[in-house]
Order: C-alpha cells, then sequence, then structure tokens
C-alpha cells in the first residue's frame, strides 16, 4: 500500500532516515537479499505491479560520507526468476546456496544456485540439485529455512492423505560446507593406507640404527653374549639400549 523504501539506522546515535530509490518504486516482495560491507544485493522477488517473478537483481550500495550517508541502487542484468526460496551459508568467504521457492504461482523451482560474492561483485554459478523425493516432487507447495551452515529444513504438506489432513512432512537437506571438504580432503589421504600389520609396504633401502651403546660394541659382541641376561646391565639403565629397524631419512632423536 506504499512506496518501498530503505531504512538506515545508526545505532551508535540512535538515528534513522528513510530513503525513496526510483528502481525499486514498482515494488517486489518474498525476495533474498544478501550483504556484502557496502552492498546490499536483491535476488528475485515478486513483482507486485505486475504480479510476476521477473529475474531482476538490484544492488544498493551505501557510503556513509560525512553529514548524511550517499545511496545508490543499480540494476544488474543477472538475476534470477525466483521468490519465496531458502538460502544457506557454506562457507564464511560470503558463499551461499539458493534452494527452493517458485518460478511461477504453480511451478516450485526444482534447481539449487551457488551465490558467490568478492570484490568483483556477484556470481551465480548452478549447483547440481538433491535426489528429490517424490512427495517432494508432486507437492504443490513447499516452505523451510536455514538450520545453519550447509543445512536447510524443507517442509512439504501431506496431499492426497485424507486421515493425515493438515500435517506437514519436514526433511533435512544437507550440502557440503568449506570446511567439511577440506576435512574430507584430509581424511581420503590418510584413509589410502592400511593400518593393518600384513598389509604394511616392507620399508626399501633400511638400517639398523642402535642407541644406548656405541655401534662398535654391538659388533664386537657375539649372539651368544647378547642372550645372555645380565643383572648388571638392567641396573644400568645408561648402558641398556634397544634396536629398531628405519629408513635412511628418518629424522628420530634418539635423546627423546
Amino acid at each position: 500500500d506504499c512506496h518501498p523504501q530503505v531504512f538506515l539506522f545508526d545505532l551508535e546515535f540512535g538515528c534513522s532516515s528513510a530513503h525513496t530509490l526510483p528502481e525499486l518504486t514498482d515494488g517486489q516482495s518474498f525476495h533474498l537479499a544478501l550483504a556484502r560491507e557496502d552492498c546490499v544485493y536483491f535476488i528475485g522477488g515478486h513483482s507486485l505491479t505486475s504480479d510476476s517473478r521477473p529475474p531482476r537483481l538490484f544492488r544498493l550500495r551505501v557510503e556513509l560520507l560525512q553529514g548524511s550517508p550517499l545511496l545508490s541502487c543499480e540494476t544488474l542484468d543477472t538475476g534470477i526468476s525466483i521468490s519465496s526460496a531458502i538460502i544457506t551459508r557454506t562457507a564464511p568467504t560470503h558463499k551461499y546456496i539458493i534452494l527452493g521457492g517458485y518460478q511461477s504461482d504453480s511451478q516450485k523451482r526444482m534447481e539449487c544456485t551457488t551465490v558467490i560474492m568478492d570484490e568483483k561483485g556477484i556470481h551465480f554459478e548452478h549447483l547440481e540439485p538433491p535426489q528429490w523425493i517424490p512427495d517432494i516432487i508432486h507437492s504443490r507447495t513447499w516452505f523451510g529455512g536455514s538450520a545453519g551452515e550447509g543445512s536447510i529444513l524443507l517442509g512439504v504438506p501431506t496431499e492426497g492423505r485424507p486421515s493425515q489432513q493438515d500435517m506437514h512432512y519436514l526433511y533435512q537437506v544437507s550440502f557440503q560446507t568449506e570446511a567439511q571438504g577440506k576435512k574430507d580432503e584430509g581424511t581420503q589421504g590418510c584413509s589410502q593406507e592400511s593400518t593393518d600389520y600384513e598389509d604394511s609396504t616392507p620399508l626399501e633401502d633400511s638400517e639398523e640404527l642402535y642407541f644406548g651403546r656405541e655401534p662398535h660394541e654391538l659388533e664386537d659382541s657375539s649372539d651368544e653374549e647378547r642372550d645372555t641376561y645380565n643383572e648388571e646391565d638392567e641396573e644400568d639403565e645408561s648402558q641398556t639400549g634397544y634396536w629398531i629397524k628405519c629408513c635412511l631419512g628418518c629424522q628420530v632423536d634418539h635423546n627423546t
């Protein structure tokens, strides 16, 4: 019933100001809004004047100059046709995923879109959607919201079931986040090696290392002497030692 306005709130001084922009006079609702630094992007939405969902994209820039703020709005040609969509964040570096919503009054938007915002602007990339189950595919309506980073809670009504009227099914849709992707890469690299002794690859170019005694002491001693129990050696731990097999490039510190 009124022209759309942009309100700026100054939390430090406790005041606000209203601004009218000609690019937004048509009015739109059920759109998405994302912000990065001094820019706010309005994605899609339902036009109140034409009762349609045009592929619109606006960039609102706010410059906090001395005296009064300066607002400018620019119409971009890379928008998408969508309304009532759900958005979730997948990375701390302004990366999001758009899911759900409608392309028209009778058509749900079954696609997924990745949104990336950087210093150059905003970018949209197609993302392979989940394998939707029949209840979601055939439902006329759906709704939901973000359930945390990389997660969306999706609700659909129980249509065609007289015994379950006014009930909804809830589904959780999860996408891989940037942190999970890095974790999975590390796990995959470690999982290629087996921890079973029988599956271990024998060391090549190995040599015997001896700690605690001089090498010539071991060479001069016979096998019989090595197998003989010596109580004095047990009491004097400085003269006892052990040996292991290791590769030539081993960096082990024998003092630890």
